[in-house]
């Protein structure tokens, strides 16, 4: 379940203006004192017609045809059936081994061996004589951008602006998440 919208648009950008066009889309509403003179600024023309101040703010491609300054988006965007794309941030998992990070297979767990879950061999000796760039070690797992393609909506729940998506959406619970159709 994934709560979709209400986001504003605040920004249409042209091509005559701006060289390309997209919409500029606010989400999260926050109270007027969190945000900046610049930010209020920016915001005024949708504020005036939503009544919302927005935390966050994406730029998606779009025509700017399509909608105008201060319109709301929510979830009758999509409906059952549609395929989408969900973009957010992966879970982080901290520091962690290869055998974790990428699925190595570790040594023999036989007595005597001091080689269970170590890397191996990480460089090739005197020629390079260093670790080539880009070699799989330990290190942060996880907190990366993530898309994950072709999720299924299954409903659309427009009382509560809520998407049920059939698969599995990047990020732990309650993080935003960014949903369109490709």
């Amino acid at each position: 379940a994934v709560e979709a919208g209400p986001c504003s648009v605040l920004q249409v950008k042209t091509p005559e203006k701006d060289g390309y066009s997209a919409v500029q889309i606010g989400y999260e509403a926050v109270h007027e004192r969190k945000l900046s003179k610049a930010e209020k600024g920016h915001q005024k023309p949708a504020f005036e017609k939503s009544n919302a101040y927005q935390r966050q703010k994406i730029e998606i491609p779009a025509y700017a045809s399509e909608v105008a300054v201060g319109d709301t988006l929510d979830c009758e965007v999509f409906a059952p059936g549609d395929k989408v794309f969900i973009r957010g941030v992966s879970k982080g998992k901290g520091f962690q081994g290869v055998v974790k990070r990428y699925n190595f297979g570790g040594g023999r767990e036989t007595h005597g061996s001091t080689f269970h879950r170590a890397p191996g061999a990480v460089g090739a000796g005197t020629d390079p004589g260093r670790v080539v760039k880009g070699k799989k070690m330990p290190g942060k797992m996880g907190f990366k951008k993530t898309t994950t393609k072709n999720l299924e909506v299954v409903r659309v729940i427009k009382e509560e602006n809520v998407i049920l998506i059939k698969g599995s959406v990047p990020g732990p619970r309650g993080s935003s998440v960014f949903i369109y159709q490709h």
